[in-house]
């Protein structure tokens, strides 16, 4: 199961809540973050949200913090469905292009090159909508409520312990 932190940003009577998620890359996790042209271009466009609606079997206020699981399975078809399906689509593509050249006395490397880099865009198209239909069938469960998230505004130095 892969989990993932959420805001609560709205709750209703019918038992839906709505949440946020920070849609997180896996840039600044190495240790070659500040040399890595990647990491660069992820931190351009860090701060991107997701929101959805998903049932819940008590009420959420607006803030607290819940730990949504999704299973992996999903995860895994569809990326296999974005990257697997283009690839399978290349060779065919060729395969075919090379055929289609033998029967009609065309360039045989120029009509394979074509026709592979023809079925490869026509199955990165069907396999990305395919996996979108997949992730959006898929409904995220909530594993727990982690409370909400401390403030360091309503510290007081006031009333702190001391020995």
């Amino acid at each position: 199961m892969m989990e993932q932190v959420a805001t609560v940003i709205g709750s209703d009577a019918d038992g839906w809540v709505t949440v946020r998620v920070e849609m997180k890359s896996a840039c600044n996790h190495c240790s070659q973050g500040e040399s890595c042209g990647t990491s660069a271009v992820a931190k351009a466009f860090t701060g991107r949200y997701q929101e959805f609606s998903l049932p819940a079997v008590e009420y959420y206020s607006t803030g607290t913090l819940l730990r949504l699981g999704l299973p992996e399975s999903v995860i895994l078809k569809a990326a296999a469905l974005v990257y697997l399906l283009p690839l399978i689509g290349l060779f065919i593509g060729g395969i075919l292009g090379g055929s289609i050249a033998q029967l009609t006395g065309t360039n045989s490397d120029a009509t394979s090159m074509l026709m592979a880099l023809m079925v490869a865009v026509a199955a990165w198209y069907f396999g990305k909508r395919r996996a979108k239909v997949l992730e959006g069938a898929a409904q995220p469960v909530i594993l727990a409520n982690l409370g909400r998230p401390m403030s360091t505004e309503s510290v007081d130095s006031d009333h702190c312990c001391h020995s």
